[in-house]
């Protein structure tokens, strides 16, 4: 079993990350191309109930599994790391058949009642089968990253969207002249396909690396378990909480957005077109630059728990500094791209800019959801996992207030939606960098806060200046390709010059350490 430094295990998982949401997007694509903006609407409008569901099943135990496997690990404890593993099992394997069922049989009631959409139900039936194999699948993904070593869950993570972009097209070909809502549901029972491949590989890959045999006197570790179980929730009941609100928020968020519309006088069919926009369209884009900070918030946990169990707080701080800063510089190019060119992005990608104004709009207020990630880890990993969890409730209802108020207004419609996202983003940022003020009295130094805005400024004029000087860029995919490779080589000059990226950082990376030594 190969174990990893901090630094490396973040690098792979983001080179992982980096190849998932390559093609995550062409699946995104594909999806889109084949059923449009109300079968897209569809297929996004069921993913949030799914992940509620999901995130009721793991029970907040894939953080658990990874730290008390990783303390076993480092006392040598294989027994203890055996009882982690059967009593995870045990856990997931009931809490996934009893809400596999529940999602079953109350998806006629969601679909209809909370979703204002009978075709919604094919999606969510299609789609719940996928819940044990997520729960078996997380439980892994604690084990190996319990063990320090992050290729295996990366290398699923591409495998699964493989098969899945193999399997979209064939399925939603096959069932959209059924109907927009079969054909959602293919794309659905695509992901299903995509899952089990992910789970096969992890398996193959513990039966042959494993330690321990997890069969061997299986019930006797069941009934040995109390121990096992108060260490493990311990862990997983407070981590849990920011989990499934953010899921509870957006299981709501589809049911108060089509609620809200409709009081606006707007149809079912034009709302759920106009959420396929804003969800299908606009947040994916939104949302690229986070698999950066994802696998830095992944491996910031046990940085900061040993700095912390340590007594390093000047640690603890340079980790926190380090994690902004790079999640920072990840977000702020993507900020400046989609808001300058939102027009031909949206135009190759989908063949429509309709969705342009949610862009221009949410943009610049989604560089602060790049630096949630990192500082939400950083809390937990200090213990203040309830901070967290209150910061993401108060987001959650500021949000839902802000939507419900402007999307039942005419005049704002569908964009008090995209605005009440922008507000939580914000307001749930702010609140964790206060709560890390308040804790440890960290904070972001005013000659940081300058860096940000001239890099975020000189980007922008860089940008805006090759954007002006070519015109017609949505016609021309390769000349908007030259731009914007000429635009990431000016960002990545600046990046050095303003030191958002250090050569002590750079060296620590074996492919570069020749170059910077």
């Amino acid at each position: 079993m190969t174990k990893q430094t901090f630094l490396q295990g973040t690098i792979i998982l983001i080179i992982a990350g980096m190849i998932t949401r390559l093609l995550g997007f062409i699946n995104r694509l594909v999806v889109a191309r084949l059923m449009g903006e109300e079968g897209i609407g569809l297929y996004m409008m069921a993913l949030p109930t799914l992940f509620l569901v999901i995130t009721l099943t793991q029970f907040g135990l894939p953080v658990a599994i990874s730290k008390r496997i990783a303390e076993a690990e480092a006392r040598g404890d294989k027994q203890k790391i055996k009882s982690i593993l059967v009593i995870s099992l045990v856990i997931t394997g009931i809490t996934s058949i009893i809400f596999t069922i529940g999602m079953i049989l109350a998806s006629p009631f969601i679909a209809s009642t909370l979703l204002t959409d009978e075709r919604t139900l094919l999606p969510l039936l299609a789609i719940s089968p996928i819940i044990p194999i997520i729960a078996i699948s997380s439980v892994l993904r604690g084990y190996f990253q319990g063990r320090q070593n992050m290729k295996p869950q990366s290398y699923a993570l591409v495998i699964e969207q493989v098969v899945r972009i193999t399997c979209v097209a064939l399925f939603v070909k096959l069932l959209l002249p059924f109907g927009v809502e079969y054909a959602a549901a293919g794309a659905m029972f695509s992901v299903i396909i995509g899952e089990l491949a992910s789970l096969l590989f992890m398996i193959y890959l513990f039966r042959r690396k494993k330690i321990v045999k997890v069969r061997h006197k299986f019930m006797k570790y069941v009934k040995s378990s109390k121990e096992t179980v108060r260490e493990l929730f311990s862990i997983a009941l407070p981590s849990t909480g920011s989990r499934i609100i953010d899921s509870v928020s957006n299981f709501l968020e589809p049911i108060i957005v089509s609620q809200s519309l409709m009081l606006a006088g707007i149809s079912t069919a034009l709302a759920t077109k106009q959420y396929g926009e804003l969800t299908g369209y606009v947040l994916p884009l939104l949302l690229l630059p986070t698999f950066i900070t994802r696998s830095l918030s992944i491996a910031l946990i046990p940085a900061i728990s040993e700095a912390d169990a340590n007594y390093n707080k000047t640690l603890i701080h340079y980790r926190i500094h380090q994690s902004i800063r790079i999640s920072f510089a990840s977000g702020a190019i993507a900020t400046i791209v989609l808001s300058l060119f939102s027009i031909p992005i949206l135009t190759f990608m989908y063949g429509t800019s309709d969705a342009s104004r949610f862009l221009i709009l949410m943009a610049p207020f989604f560089i602060l959801l790049y630096l949630q990630p990192p500082l939400q880890s950083a809390l937990q990993a200090l213990d203040l996992a309830k901070p967290a969890m209150w910061n993401s409730l108060i987001g959650a209802a500021i949000k839902f207030t802000v939507l419900f108020f402007l999307a039942s207004n005419p005049k704002f419609g569908i964009m008090g939606a995209a605005i009440a996202m922008s507000v939580s983003v914000v307001l749930v940022t702010l609140l964790h960098l206060a709560s890390l003020y308040k804790e440890i009295r960290f904070k972001i130094p005013i000659i940081d806060l300058l860096k940000m805005a001239m890099l975020l400024f000189l980007t922008w004029f860089a940008g805006n200046t090759l954007k002006n000087i070519y015109s017609g860029l949505e016609s021309n995919l390769l000349l908007f390709i030259i731009i914007i490779t000429v635009l990431g080589f000016v960002y990545i000059g600046l990046l050095f010059a303003l030191k958002f990226i250090t050569k002590e950082e750079l060296k620590q990376i074996p492919l570069l350490q020749k170059w910077f030594t």
